[in-house]
């Protein structure tokens, strides 16, 4: 199998950081899944128009079904499931406020999204992982755990347990030669960002005052390390978490 031949669903594909994904791998010879909640098919059809390979799915990944469909969909249309990059998650339309006013749904509305979510998806894509001998899981993770960034703390609490869900399930899937890797972003201007002020201010913080590479984090900055991720090369690297951020933790 060559890498160009791999089919790769993007959750959460269909907009911001994720399309920036959904595009570069299509670009690069991949056949795309784009699952979203809204959108998806309209991703798909944007890269239809560059003659690239795409679906879209409108999937919300913490219903099981969906998820199930997503996955029969993408088996229909190229004939199997090679890598899963979970993406989907809940950030720019967070408040940042103390953890004590944070409420017990919120909380839990971001737990369901962020780390739920990858559950349900992993699950769903293992067996058809296993049945082909191939598969790679790339979750999309967050560098404030690493930091204790404050002011959002089911969000840094989530992304931290991505950090510790690829760790355990790389233990498990090794056997099946099934690799499971974290991309750790720093605070990136997606669109979502651009439209909401509070955080916008805050990515001015981390620029000035921990970055070492002195500029804006932009999507394309961590498409990179995704397409490495699906590549042959990353064949033997498993249970990693890369910090894509400009030199602002170092891990």
């Amino acid at each position: 199998m060559t890498a160009a031949s791999r089919v790769i669903a993007v959750t959460g594909g269909a907009s911001g950081i994720g399309f920036a994904f959904s595009e570069a791998l299509a670009r690069a010879g991949h056949k795309v899944v784009i699952a979203d909640l809204r959108g998806a098919a309209e991703a798909a059809d944007r890269l239809k128009t560059q003659g690239l390979q795409a679906i879209g799915t409108q999937t919300d990944v913490v219903k099981p079904v969906d998820v199930a469909s997503m996955v029969q969909q993408a088996v229909k249309a190229f004939g199997r499931l090679d890598v899963l990059v979970n993406n989907a998650g809940l950030f720019t339309t967070l408040a940042l406020k103390p953890f004590d006013q944070i409420s017990d749904a919120e909380w839990m509305r971001v737990m369901e999204v962020n780390t739920l979510g990858p559950f349900i998806c992993a699950k769903a894509v293992v067996p058809e992982m296993r049945k082909n001998g191939f598969g790679r899981i790339v979750n999309i993770a967050s560098t404030t755990p690493i930091k204790g960034t404050p002011n959002m703390l089911h969000y840094v609490a989530s992304k931290g347990a991505v950090i510790a869900f690829t760790r355990s399930l790389a233990r498990e899937l090794g056997k099946d030669d099934i690799t499971v890797n974290a991309i750790a972003p720093g605070f990136t201007l997606s669109d979502g960002v651009l439209e909401n002020d509070m955080h916008s201010k805050m990515g001015d913080v981390v620029r000035k005052t921990s970055r070492s590479l002195q500029r804006d984090q932009v999507p394309d900055d961590l498409v990179g390390a995704l397409l490495f991720l699906a590549s042959d090369g990353a064949g033997f690297i498993t249970g990693q978490t890369i910090a894509v951020d400009g030199g602002s933790v170092f891990i």
